[in-house]
């Protein structure tokens, strides 16, 4: 197992990496974009994506990385004592409660009310002004927390390396 840490930590900066790069998307330009197009639009892009993320490349990345946090968090307290272990459990817990917590509490519920909404009439309007309101503040908690994990695994790594 001592063999495979290193290359298991690189796995989730990997995995914590490419959600950054997704939930960095969204905050940048994506989510600004949408809000620019008439309610009726916005909603029918977000929900299309919505629909197309649920795929293996992204199910991979998101839970395959989820699954890494949850064996590292073991190790690192298994291994407290070991360089390396606070970062690992770091990593860990920013990627576990900032990205799968706050996906699961926050935005998918926000994602599922907007899936139910008819786009087209004064309800589907005022969702997508709350959807935008309470949607990207979510996702920018998201996009910090996978930057940080991300920041962990790599300092992680190097401390592993030194040891």
């Amino acid at each position: 197992m001592i063999v495979l840490l290193p290359v298991l930590t690189i796995l989730a900066a990997v995995g914590s990496g490419i959600m950054a790069g997704l939930f960095f998307a969204f905050s940048s330009f994506i989510m600004t974009a949408f809000s620019r197009l008439p309610p009726e639009q916005g909603i029918a892009a977000m929900n299309s994506i919505n629909v197309t993320i649920l795929n293996a490349t992204f199910g991979l990345a998101f839970f395959g990385t989820a699954l890494l946090c949850i064996f590292l968090t073991i190790v690192s307290f298994m291994r407290w004592a070991e360089p390396g272990s606070a970062w690992l459990l770091t990593g860990s817990l920013l990627y576990l409660i900032g990205i799968i917590a706050v996906t699961i509490a926050f935005n998918v519920p926000l994602n599922d009310a907007l899936q139910a909404v008819s786009p087209d009439g004064p309800e589907g309007t005022a969702l997508w002004t709350r959807y935008l309101a309470e949607w990207v503040p979510w996702n920018h908690v998201r996009t910090i927390a996978s930057i940080g994990s991300l920041v962990a695994f790599v300092l992680a790594y190097a401390k592993l390396g030194a040891a």
